[in-house]
Parts: C-alpha cells; sequence; structure tokens
C-alpha cells in the first residue's frame, strides 16, 4: 500500500504506508486491539493512530503529528530522560498490585495511574484497586488516578473526598465539562480535601482548550501530541496554557511514544512523572529497540521499525485499505483548511 505525500520544500515522493495490529492483553478504555499506520520520511518514522472514535476534522491534527515526525522533526531536547510512570487498568486488586509491583522492581516506577469510574464498576472496585496500588507503591509512592470524564459533579465530589485516603497525587479529569472541573475543585477546597485537577479530554478534544484556565477549572495539563497536532503545536499549548504539564501517551507503538518523549524532553519544567510508559499495555511492539522505562525514565532517542516485527504484526488487507481511506479522507481535509488559509 502506499500514498504521495508532499515534502517540505516542494516536489512528491511515493512513501510506502503500512498497517500495524496490536492486541491488549486487558481492555483499556474499551480496547481489546490497537491499529494504525506507519510511515518513514525523511526525518524518521511516523505513526497515525488516531482512535476509532475520532472523525472528520479532529483526525486532522493526529495527521500534522504523523507528518511532522516523519518530514520536520521534533525541537532539541533539553532532557536525556524522562520520568514516566505505570499505568493500572480497571482491573482486580490482585491484578493491579502485580502490575504495579513488577513496574516498581522492574522498571524503577514511583508513580502509578489508576483507571477509575470505569462502566459497569462501582466506588467500592476503585477503593479496592486503589488500596492495592498504594500497598505496592508503599507510603512513598505516588498515586494518581484517571476518570476520563466518567463522574457527574456530585459522584466526582465523593469519589475524590473517599479515594484521597491512599495519597491522591492529582485526579485526571474527574468529570466531561470544563464547568464542572471547576466547581469540583471549589468543593474539595472547602471539604478540606483540596486535591489537585489534571484536564486531559478538556484540552485535547475542545474548540477551546484554553477555557480550563479562563475558569480556573484545573491545577495540571495532561497533553497528548497526536490529537493536539504535533510537538511543536502542544509545546505552544504547554507555553500559553500556563499550567505544569504531564505528557501522556495515546496508547500507541514505541513510534508514537517517541513523540511523546519528544515533548516531554523539550518542555522547559517537568515536575509530574509522564504517562508515556503504555508499551505493556500491547502485545507487542513494531521496533527494534521498544522504548521501556529503566530506573522510573524512559530515555530520549530515534526509533527505527523492525520489518520481522512489523510484518509479524501487520493489518489485515481489508483493514489496511479501510485504514487507507481513512487517511485519504484526512489528508483531503487538512489540504483544503490549507487552501482556506492560504
Amino acid at each position: 500500500m502506499g500514498e504521495t505525500r508532499g515534502v517540505t520544500g516542494g516536489g512528491q515522493r511515493r512513501a510506502e504506508v503500512r498497517g500495524y495490529a496490536l492486541a491488549m492483553p486487558v481492555r483499556f478504555r474499551g480496547l481489546t486491539r490497537r491499529e494504525g499506520l506507519l510511515w518513514r520520511g525523511a526525518a524518521g518514522w511516523a505513526e497515525w493512530s488516531p482512535f476509532l472514535d475520532y472523525s472528520g476534522a479532529e483526525l486532522v491534527p493526529w495527521l500534522r503529528a504523523a507528518d511532522e515526525a516523519a518530514d520536520r522533526g521534533w525541537p532539541a531536547p533539553v532532557r536525556d530522560a524522562v520520568p514516566v510512570n505505570c499505568t493500572v487498568p480497571a482491573v482486580g486488586p490482585e491484578q493491579a498490585h502485580a502490575i504495579v509491583s513488577r513496574a516498581v522492581s522492574g522498571w524503577g516506577c514511583r508513580t502509578a495511574k489508576v483507571k477509575v469510574a470505569e462502566r459497569g464498576q462501582a466506588l467500592a472496585d476503585d477503593l479496592a484497586r486503589c488500596e492495592a496500588v498504594r500497598d505496592a507503591l508503599g507510603p512513598d509512592g505516588h498515586l494518581r488516578v484517571d476518570a476520563n470524564g466518567g463522574w457527574e459533579l456530585d459522584a466526582a465530589e465523593a469519589a475524590v473526598r473517599a479515594l484521597d485516603r491512599y495519597g491522591l497525587e492529582y485526579v485526571e479529569q474527574p468529570c466531561w465539562a470544563v464547568e464542572d472541573l471547576a466547581a469540583l475543585r471549589v468543593r474539595l477546597a472547602r471539604a478540606g480535601a483540596p486535591v489537585p485537577v489534571a484536564a486531559d479530554e478538556s484540552i485535547r478534544r475542545a474548540d477551546d482548550p484554553y477555557r480550563v484556565v479562563a475558569l480556573d477549572a484545573a491545577d495540571v495539563a495532561v497533553l497528548k501530541v497526536a490529537p493536539l497536532g504535533g510537538v511543536h503545536a502542544a509545546l505552544e499549548v504547554a507555553e500559553r496554557i500556563g499550567l505544569p504539564v504531564v505528557v501522556s501517551s495515546a496508547v500507541e507503538t514505541s513510534v508514537g511514544l517517541a513523540a511523546g518523549v519528544a515533548l516531554a524532553a523539550a518542555l522547559s519544567a517537568l515536575p509530574y512523572a509522564c504517562g508515556l510508559a503504555t508499551t505493556s499495555l500491547l502485545d507487542g511492539d513494531v521496533v527494534i529497540d521498544p522504548l521501556v522505562p529503566a530506573d522510573g525514565a524512559l530515555p530520549v532517542r530515534a526509533v527505527e521499525v523492525d520489518e520481522g516485527r512489523l510484518a509479524q504484526h501487520r493489518m489485515a488487507t481489508a483493514d489496511e485499505a479501510s485504514w487507507s481511506e481513512r487517511l485519504a479522507r484526512t489528508r483531503a481535509l487538512d489540504e483544503a483548511a490549507g487552501s482556506g488559509r492560504g
């Protein structure tokens, strides 16, 4: 499968675009398989893997991020390693304990992000999971929770106050609406439980990502490279938003993760561990030397696709054709938007 792509400075070249499909042994955010497209440009490898609930104009930033990786490259880093957290899906307490114990002993991670507010589960499940994670981390580890906007305001207040018995570093996207995030911060402060609130979806899926600042709705900004349009674009958001930043992944292969690492490496300040140690959520990878933490951090470096691994995890032909059509439609939207700006 191939596609004609523009190159900075004019001219055209043919870049082979190939699809991957990787199983996810533990369901994560409703996913049991991660898919996407890969291609190589003058600057390096690119990944385009927008979630299937993204459509239309929402896909364009993901494409711009991939084109940046392939053709432009990223800013110079100011650090050579990025501290990371381990990620705990909405699993039972025994499995949660095992995940964190492995991350502590094998990766040196001292921070865990725990999924909560999973559909079909109750607060009791979240409490049991967080209790197990706190036990595995020990008293000095950092525990943060991510609700993906799954709580209404009253439920969010009750849940955060209950979960804070395990010492929360922050709660990520507890409610969907920015107004509710702002109200929650006020409620928690008045209740004497001022757990910091981090905004994720309210930034990357918002028409105005800066409303979280205008409404005083967040203490931390969680930034993902692909949905924000690339490393340079995300850096601009970080500078303008004026909040401490946590860089997180979109559960990509190491090709996509490298962009997140590049963003984190270019930030002037990085006060929190980043959510970039997510290759463990996938059943394999497509690069020669996958990005895996050591001493609690990921190295800042380029990655190279392993042809054998890519062949092993190659997307089915019919799926690859469907993804190719999706990419072509998105590129047409991007080109139309560029013409409109011109």
